[in-house]
């Protein structure tokens, strides 16, 4: 049996509540005649979108995620969101230590580790972004950087959490404007280790943690990249924030991953 093929976007800070309402809406009825057997489909709004997004969007159609978290439940932490006020919302899944969280707001690997514990405690898919900076890879320690943050992001975390993880690659040198897109090749090699580490950290039950590619993917390299073997999804940035363009290239996709 093919594997599901996993994709989805985060909205960063852009559409307000009724440009989400709308994108989500939309979206949801381009892609309605696609199973879901076949494809999960998420996307990750504004915080201020969410309670409306929530209400009006098909869930069948279209996870909804948050794009951060406080890992406690309440408590003095102005300006964050907890666990219950998520729960309160009926949201799928909570996206943890995407880059912008790490290198422009200080996040830690060890705070992703508490939101990622808590995300789960709590009944959220926790999707665990991790990658390089440039500078890193030129260094060459790519491979050591992930697996640490993958180490330490997944420490304690019992292996029957499994189906409620996933993780997202996104090369912090390919992501946003001026991004340069991870050639197929090297983000196959990068997704090896991911795979290979995940192993390490759950034992064999790690192969159902779907890993997806992020970073610059654009109708130019999304059937390159799908078909790759380590490759599960594509995390799709501004190329998903049209609908219909996000639809086709989803499409464009599917259709390269049963034609491999």
């Amino acid at each position: 049996m093919p594997k599901k093929l996993y994709f989805g976007s985060n909205l960063k800070m852009y559409k307000n509540i009724q440009d989400t309402v709308s994108y989500l809406q939309r979206l949801a009825d381009k892609t309605r005649d696609i199973s879901r057997d076949q494809i999960s489909l998420f996307i990750i709004p504004s915080f201020t979108s969410l309670e409306s997004a929530a209400a009006k969007t098909d869930r069948n159609c279209v996870m909804l995620g948050a794009q951060n978290m406080c890992w406690e439940e309440q408590g003095q932490f102005t300006g964050e969101i907890s666990p219950l006020m998520l729960q309160e919302l009926g949201l799928d899944l909570v996206m943890i230590g995407h880059s912008e969280r790490r290198h422009v707001f200080g996040e830690t690997d060890y705070e992703e580790n508490r939101k990622v514990k808590a995300a789960l405690d709590h009944g959220f898919t926790a999707l665990l972004c991790i990658g390089e900076t440039g500078q890193e890879k030129e260094y060459g320690i790519s491979a050591e950087v992930l697996r640490t943050q993958l180490i330490v992001g997944f420490h304690d975390v019992p292996a029957e959490k499994l189906g409620k993880i996933w993780v997202a690659y996104e090369p912090v040198w390919s992501i946003g404007v001026g991004g340069t897109p991870a050639s197929a090749e090297y983000a196959e090699s990068m997704h090896k280790v991911i795979k290979e580490c995940l192993r390490e950290i759950f034992g064999e039950k790690a192969d159902q943690i779907p890993v997806l590619y992020g970073g610059s993917v654009n109708p130019g390299n999304a059937s390159e990249l799908i078909v790759q073997p380590s490759i599960d999804g594509l995390f799709t940035g501004r190329a998903a924030w049209d609908a219909d363009k996000f639809d086709a290239l989803i499409r464009q996709a599917m259709e390269a991953y049963e034609n491999r």
